[in-house]
């Protein structure tokens, strides 16, 4: 008798529960069947208080590691981001080399049908190569760089110089030389050095007399403009100087010969399109590199970072579910009463096993849309206000907060991996205790 009334009871709890319009088997068929027991499940009060606890803690844990993976992951593409806008500031759009040697004739029919391109803004020759620049007692090995003129219209150069003169590389037969500031401060330049900067160039041809050993070198001078620049990366202001590409040439002995051709497009351009294009008219050539693709170490070493943080997060995420796991099991324990009556009424082994799946996706799904939306605000505030600063001292850092970019397709990861994850971690108590408690 006891036992009678109990089935009544549950008879009674889950036809209030089921959806109207619909009664027995004929209700239970709908595919919306499952999704309304998990729902009322997730909302209603268990008989144990510690069933709403558990369930509660498992929404909470998968939305802090919701909120971290979109944190972090926006901080690592803040940083990737900023990289790219410095060297934005002196790598060009596009750059042009030759895959067999270093240098490749000006005249090429090829990167004269590049220059012709309709969608070419500024084309520089760039002649580049490694020398010794002394000053005074001091001596370093540097990279030269010579290159046209219009080297401001192609990149941002003038808003990277320092000192109280102007973007220049000759006058007349005099040629000037731009250091990076690193190197400046290496060679004891200043912002304008009084003496010529000495640049040693070995020769290309002939031999080496240690009799006479400078007369392996070819020898010319660079004067100052006023200023040096700063790209905030080691890799430029530490070694490279920038001049004239005649001055180059002249030096390397590469009259009519060009080491590069950079490029910048003009607005509105289809930037890989055109990339397309050149690469056809290139045919194997040339390579064809973008600015990423130009500093491929940096960013590659980036990249990593960024997938080593999300796998890390993803550990952490695992460990956050293992409370749905709990939950799962002691609320099909809880509803033994209720799948006999869901039985009763018409419900199928699969769908009451969807009942308790749905019932961990929606704790998860909450969490995770929780904690990316959590995550979204942080990273506003962050990004408005700079909340976490980088040091004490202002100005110690390029920018003196953590830098944060959001990436749509990072927020898609995000939600998908934490989805997968409960996906997971929902079927193995579902698996395992529906199926005995089914078979009972």
């Amino acid at each position: 008798m006891e036992t009678t009334n109990k089935t009544e009871e549950s008879a009674a709890r889950v036809s209030h529960h089921l959806p109207k319009g619909g009664e027995g088997a004929a209700s239970t068929r709908g595919l919306g069947f499952p999704f309304f027991i998990a729902r009322r499940y997730l909302i209603s009060k268990k008989s144990t208080n510690v069933i709403n606890i558990i369930s509660g803690i498992s929404a909470v844990g998968v939305a802090v590691a919701s909120m971290a993976m979109v944190v972090t992951l926006s901080v690592f593409n803040g940083f990737s981001d900023l990289v790219a806008s410095l060297f934005t500031n002196f790598d060009p759009q596009l750059e042009i080399t030759p895959v067999e040697g270093k240098t490749a004739p000006a005249d090429d029919p090829v990167l004269q049908q590049v220059k012709a391109l309709p969608q070419v803004d500024v084309a520089t020759e760039c002649v580049e190569d490694q020398a010794m620049a002394v000053y005074r007692n001091r001596q370093v090995m540097v990279t030269v760089k010579g290159v046209d003129d219009n080297f401001d219209r192609l990149t941002h150069i003038r808003e990277i110089l320092q000192g109280d003169g102007r973007f220049e590389l000759h006058a007349a037969d005099m040629h000037y030389g731009i250091p990076g500031i690193r190197l400046a401060e290496e060679l004891g330049l200043g912002y304008r050095y009084e003496q010529p900067l000495h640049i040693y160039a070995p020769r290309r041809e002939g031999q080496l007399d240690m009799n006479s050993p400078e007369e392996g070198f070819v020898v010319d001078s660079l004067y100052s403009p006023g200023v040096i620049f700063s790209v905030m990366q080691g890799k430029y202001d530490k070694g490279y100087i920038l001049t004239s590409v005649g001055f180059a040439r002249r030096i390397f002995d590469q009259q009519g010969m060009v080491s590069s051709l950079e490029l910048r497009l003009k607005t509105g351009s289809d930037f890989e399109a055109v990339k397309r294009t050149i690469r056809q008219l290139c045919d194997g050539r040339y390579h064809v590199r973008d600015r990423y693709e130009q500093q491929d170490d940096t960013f590659r070493i980036m990249k990593i970072e960024k997938l080593i943080a999300y796998i890390f997060l993803v550990f952490i995420l695992v460990v956050a579910c293992f409370n749905i796991i709990g939950s799962l099991s002691m609320l099909i324990i809880d509803k033994r009463a209720d799948v006999a009556t869901l039985r009763a009424l018409g419900a199928n082994d699969r769908q009451v096993s969807a009942i308790f799946l749905l019932e961990g996706w929606l704790i998860s799904a909450l969490g995770a849309v929780a904690g990316i939306l959590l995550g979204l605000l942080l990273c506003w505030l962050q990004q408005t206000f700079g909340i976490i600063a980088l040091g004490n001292s202002e100005g110690t850092f390029i920018v003196n907060a953590y830098p944060v970019s959001v990436h749509p397709w990072d927020v898609v990861v995000v939600f998908i991996t934490v989805m997968a994850v409960s996906f997971l971690s929902a079927w193995y108590p579902v698996h395992h205790f529906s199926r005995r408690l089914l078979a009972e």
